[in-house]
């Protein structure tokens, strides 16, 4: 993948900065956005090279529109575009996170307040179980039609959510080896697990060493997770952050984490700004532009350092062979996050806003930023009527 010259930089700041403020929706809404802009109104990219884009970021860990984003801006100029659109895009969302941090995790907010993020946050654990169920079709069929293949991918599944439930920040171990023992078995002529334990090794230690930091080091640890080690981005952060965020460190509790996972939902901008609501919650302001600091620069790393070889990448058997071990269980991971939230739930009006969520999201299949406001508006009505809240 080879750059070009023909944009301004402030052509790039204004438009990457729009959709940084309209791309409610996710994902979804930003490779749309960001396609009409590059491929059918400015006609930067061809439709083959922007679809080539989204199949490079895909392989990477971390919040994979975002590194689209930072990636088209690449195309167009370079290091430069890619740290001034990556950065725009990036801006308006964690400005409005972080402004309503201030308001949610305030320490006596307005009962109308906790209402709305009591009513938010209950619906959070339907906007996981969306995500998993929205990410099968295409990893399923990606397994092959071998009845053995199938039976991985359920294993892979079963391993990642078991996981989500039980393990927390280690989770991310169980998606690597899931993807390495894929690896191992489609690969003729190997020896099964090897390369496993070096692979494997290397995190232990460090994921060992580096929580016993405190403070700021501490947040930088937990975001470093997130933007590094999460494969599949989006939803798969919820289970690395929260037993961190809620458990190790005490930073929020768990109604509180719900609220910053709606929040991440109900912004523009990608759903990774959730760690920025975790920072804030960790050191005020300072902690979350770090965590958000943190937590991007893998996605400018891998973009500005790895672009050129990205074609290559994608070409690699064992690449694909790691995504097709992986993704399932991150599917699983996704899924079985919605556990430990829907139990953090605490009043029996807010289980009746998950159900109505679970039939919106799963059974209806609509969109994710109306559920949660319409869960908001359940919760300032809760409020008024004089409901308990958490």
């Amino acid at each position: 993948m080879e750059t070009t010259g023909r944009v301004s930089l402030g052509t790039i700041a204004r438009e990457w900065g729009r959709i940084g403020i309209t791309g409610f929706g996710g994902p979804p809404a930003h490779i749309l956005l960001l396609r009409r802009l590059c491929v059918e109104r400015r006609k930067w990219l061809s439709p083959e090279e922007f679809e080539d884009g989204i199949a490079a970021t895909n392989l990477l860990p971390g919040p994979a529109s975002t590194q689209l984003a930072v990636l088209t801006a690449w195309r167009l100029r370079g290091t430069p575009g890619a740290l001034v659109g990556g950065a725009c895009f990036i801006a308006p969302g964690l400005a409005l996170i972080l402004a309503l941090a201030v308001l949610f995790l305030a320490g006596d907010p307005p009962p109308w307040v906790l209402g709305a993020a009591a009513g938010a946050g209950a619906a959070v654990p339907a906007v996981a179980v969306q995500a998993a169920t929205s990410l099968v079709p295409a990893s399923f069929g990606r397994a092959g039609r071998e009845g053995a293949a199938r039976a991985r991918w359920a294993g892979y599944a079963l391993a990642g959510a078991v996981a989500a439930v039980l393990t927390g920040p280690w989770l991310v171990l169980v998606l690597i080896a899931s993807g390495l023992a894929e690896v191992a078995v489609r690969a003729r002529g190997r020896e099964p697990g090897r390369g496993r334990g070096r692979a494997a090794s290397a995190l232990p230690p460090l994921a060992a060493g580096l929580p016993a930091l405190g403070g700021l080091g501490a947040v930088a640890w937990v975001a470093f997770k997130v933007g590094a080690l999460s494969y599949g981005g989006g939803f798969v952060i919820i289970p690395l952050m929260r037993d961190d965020a809620v458990n190790r460190y005490h930073w929020m509790t768990d109604g509180q984490f719900l609220n910053a996972v709606a929040l991440g939902q109900v912004t523009p901008g990608p759903v990774v700004q959730t760690v920025a609501v975790v920072g804030y919650a960790a050191a005020g302001i300072a902690g979350g532009l770090l965590a958000a600091a943190v937590a991007f620069a893998p996605s400018f790393l891998f973009v500005i350092l790895g672009g050129r070889h990205f074609d290559r990448l994608r070409a690699d058997r064992r690449v694909q062979d790691f995504l097709t071990g992986a993704g399932p269980a991150v599917i699983g991971a996704i899924a079985g996050s919605a556990l430990p939230l829907a139990t953090a739930l605490a009043h029996g009006w807010q289980w009746a806003v998950l159900a109505l969520a679970l039939l919106w999201l799963v059974a209806a299949r609509r969109g994710v930023v109306l559920a949660l406001l319409a869960a908001g508006v359940a919760g300032v009505i809760a409020s008024a009527a004089g409901l308990p809240l958490p």
